[in-house]
């Protein structure tokens, strides 16, 4: 219904970067039947739609022409339970952090190393988003989305997901799909995943031997305040770039040169390299245009310093790209979607 829209309002609240750009038209969707209307008006309107959840994914480079639509949906609930393995389910519009704080305040283990990353679950299967060893999809128990092509729902598991590092169906299918509720599979035993020297070294220093699922969030929460800016404090999207995955001669290749590089081993027998350290190497960590810069902590992550426009960290993520090329003939891709 479109006395519930609104006009030219600044979508600087509903982005990380808090780039203040404007939508031509604006509305909040707090359930199926408010998604379906303003899908259904902004059609029989020919108004293109760009759905946001909590804007941690996105990048916008100029005013929104069209529809934004915010997902405001929010319940989470226990839908089984045999006593070990929990499914939980959470509507889009949920914020991730606290659902990940609810979630081991109920005694369930499994989001733990998920913690304090930005966003709502309705982004989270989309980016197939992941930390210190854990992804969405090794927790992942199910979605509902809308089909926007057919107005149909569609449950999906995790196959039909097509799950990739930072990388999913609906990622791909770009404006397809929308996600309202995402289930996760969740345990009262915990199975710490604890791969990251970070983690275990943090732990060691609380004298922490046997680490409980809140013990680690809270030591992965200090990990990430120490590394990763608030957006609260200073506009940024988290992780900029992949960790590209590339050949092994490509890794050797560059280890020649820089015996430093950071490279992981993948089971598909390529290497996948910290952006991070290439960045850093070729000398961007801390570099500044204007109110558009890279961290001086983390050389992974643009930040908005005020009043930075979308097109400006746009333009410094893309000499970032060049430079990383022509130094180490490495292609980095960016995160954030572009708009």
């Amino acid at each position: 219904m479109t006395e519930h829209w609104q006009q030219q309002v600044s979508l600087k609240p509903y982005n990380s970067f808090g780039i203040d750009v404007k939508a031509q038209y604006f509305t909040q969707a707090h359930n199926d039947d408010e998604v379906r209307d303003a899908l259904a008006e902004a059609a029989a309107r020919q108004l293109p739609v760009l759905v946001l959840g909590g804007g941690s994914n996105v990048l916008l480079t100029g005013d929104v022409q069209g529809l934004v639509l915010h997902m405001a949906s929010r319940g989470r609930r226990v839908v089984q339970d045999d006593g070990e393995r929990i499914v939980v389910e959470a509507e889009a519009g949920e914020p991730w952090h606290p659902f990940v704080q609810w979630s081991l305040a109920q005694g369930f283990a499994g989001l733990e190393n998920l913690s304090l990353i930005p966003g709502t679950v309705g982004a989270a299967p989309m980016q197939n988003v992941g930390a210190y060893g854990v992804e969405i999809k090794d927790v992942f128990a199910g979605l509902t989305a809308l089909d926007r092509q057919t107005g149909e729902l569609r449950e999906f598991g995790t196959e039909a997901c097509a799950f990739g590092y930072r990388d999913s169906l609906f990622k791909r299918q770009v404006g397809r799909w929308l996600i309202l509720r995402v289930c996760f599979a969740l345990g009262r035993a915990l199975r710490p995943q604890l791969d990251y020297g970070p983690v275990r070294q943090r732990l060691a220093e609380q004298g922490i031997e046997q680490p409980t699922a809140q013990a680690i969030s809270e030591a992965i929460c200090s990990i990430r305040r120490e590394k990763l800016p608030d957006p609260a404090e200073l506009g940024n999207a988290g992780s900029f770039f992949k960790n590209p995955v590339v050949p092994v001669a490509v890794a050797e290749r560059i280890r020649a040169s820089h015996p430093g590089v950071v490279a992981y081993p993948q089971a598909d027998g390529q290497a996948k390299l910290a952006a991070g350290w290439l960045i850093e190497q070729a000398g961007w960590k801390g570099y500044r245009e204007g109110d558009a810069g890279v961290h001086r902590l983390q050389a992974l992550v643009l930040v908005n310093y005020g009043q930075a426009s979308g097109a400006q960290l746009r333009a410094l993520a893309q000499k970032i790209q060049a430079d990383i090329h022509e130094r180490f003939g490495v292609e980095l891709e960016m995160e954030p979607n572009l708009y």
